[in-house]
């Protein structure tokens, strides 16, 4: 999984999320807001936290069966923490290779011709930062 800073990143750059089943989040609330869950990882799950298109955006409904009270939070107070597989397909066209290396991996990407290598030893983590690198590249 990759870091919270790493995807507030993401999200900062304008990488959008439409949350589906799965998907795992923190919450981001201001912070006059103080919640202990907002360390707390949370997974999109019709069971107990679900994805509602209202008039104003989407909002993350919570259905009473997470230990503590939330009705709903907007998708602006969660940070979409993807997996490495939604990383990698968020690369699209760009990704060329992962690498094992003795200590890490590499993320190997290719922009208008240019090859670009992204190293860590979380894969998900290099995968984060080759797209953190496309998304801040096509603003």
């Amino acid at each position: 999984m990759i870091t919270r800073e790493l995807a507030v990143s993401l999200r900062d750059a304008g990488l959008v999320w439409h949350p589906s089943e799965g998907d795992r989040f923190q919450l981001d609330l201001p912070d006059e807001v103080e919640l202990e869950a907002e360390a707390d990882v949370f997974t999109v799950s019709e069971m107990t936290i679900e994805a509602r298109q209202t008039p104003s955006g989407t909002d993350l409904a919570f259905n009473g069966t997470t230990e503590w009270a939330l009705d709903a939070v907007t998708l602006a107070d969660a940070v979409w923490l993807p997996r490495e597989d939604q990383l990698r397909e968020l690369l699209r066209g760009t990704f060329r290779a992962l690498t094992r290396l003795p200590d890490s991996f590499a993320v190997e990407i290719e922009i208008a011709g240019e090859a670009l290598r992204f190293e860590h030893p979380d894969p998900a983590e290099a995968y984060g930062r080759a797209l953190l690198d496309l998304v801040s590249r096509s603003r």
